[in-house]
């Protein structure tokens, strides 16, 4: 007995609705950690491009969001919107790390 397939709509929800949400997660984590905290490794302007850089980010995500429900969950996002929001995450969870490593040497 085969399970039914999927629809493309239900492909769509299942796997952009969590990605949105993972990606407004970090970068909510992100920005708290840049507006709260004085990250030693990293000079005042780039913390604060940093900051900028998530915070746009922030709100390409919030308008794919959007988006996605104002077309009725039918229109996906494009890879080439995603990558960069995947790459600034990783470059947020590696100066989150750093971070977290000095924070424990230190004290």
């Amino acid at each position: 007995m085969s399970l039914p397939q999927p629809s493309e709509r239900e492909l769509l929800v299942n796997i952009l609705e969590p990605l949105f949400d993972d990606f407004q997660f970090w970068f909510a984590r992100s920005q708290n950690l840049l507006e709260t905290e004085n990250i030693d490794f990293l000079s005042e302007g780039e913390q604060a491009d940093l900051l900028e850089r998530v915070k746009h980010a922030q709100q390409e995500v919030a308008t794919a969001k959007m988006l996605f429900h104002a077309t009725g969950e039918q229109v996906g996002v494009e890879l080439s919107t995603l990558t960069p929001w995947h790459q600034l995450v990783t470059q947020c969870w590696q100066v989150s790390q750093r971070w977290r490593l000095s924070q424990q040497q230190d004290g």
